[in-house]
């Protein structure tokens, strides 16, 4: 069984990663299989926009320093062969995870973010020659978009927005070949 990983990181005020979550998905039927969540130490304790949504009192939460948690999921990612990491706005994510370089990374957003591959975009939705939508492409929106439906509230939590951004590609119905136009350099 192929399997791919989503990961999503939230930062601190110093635009340090202070968590992560990350959920293992089958790559044909794209259900997940396992997640992790762990929380940089000493990195929350400064705070952040969405230090609020850490939940430290989760029994599923590690709390450790970053070299050891990216030493952990790296292990994790290795026990289920996972070779592809995908993000909502992956650069970001990319970005804040160099230890990560030898995953290949693929952009979310790239797919969902275009009317040419999300049909969900309405007709009347502000978008750029290319197709892409000029606001509302963020992970609340798309997924509101989505599942048709205006409830839905983006936690900011770094494993439940993992989740959710594998919702995403559930719901676009796309195989994950699709996000070969995707992938990070």
């Amino acid at each position: 069984m192929d399997k791919f990983a989503v990961i999503d990181t939230e930062t601190n005020w110093n635009d340090e990663v202070m968590s992560i979550g990350v959920v293992v998905a089958d790559s044909e039927s794209r259900q997940k299989i396992a997640s992790v969540y762990y929380i940089i130490d000493p990195e929350y304790k400064v705070g952040g926009m969405f230090a609020g949504e850490l939940r430290l009192d989760d029994k599923a939460a590690c709390v450790t320093d970053r070299k050891r948690a990216l030493a952990k999921i790296r292990e994790w990612l290795n026990a289920y062969g996972v070779r592809k990491l995908f993000a909502y706005n992956a650069a970001f994510d990319q970005r804040h995870l160099p230890e990560y370089s030898e995953y290949e990374w693929f952009d979310i957003m790239r797919l969902a973010a275009y009317r040419q591959y999300n049909t969900q975009i309405p007709d009347s939705a502000d978008c750029y020659k290319t197709g892409r939508l000029k606001r509302g492409y963020g992970v609340e929106d798309v997924l509101r978009m989505l599942r048709k439906s205006r409830k839905y509230r983006e936690t900011h939590n770094a494993v439940l927005d993992a989740q959710d951004e594998l919702e995403i590609i559930q719901l676009l119905g796309y195989g994950l070949g699709e996000y070969e136009i995707a992938r990070l350099g």
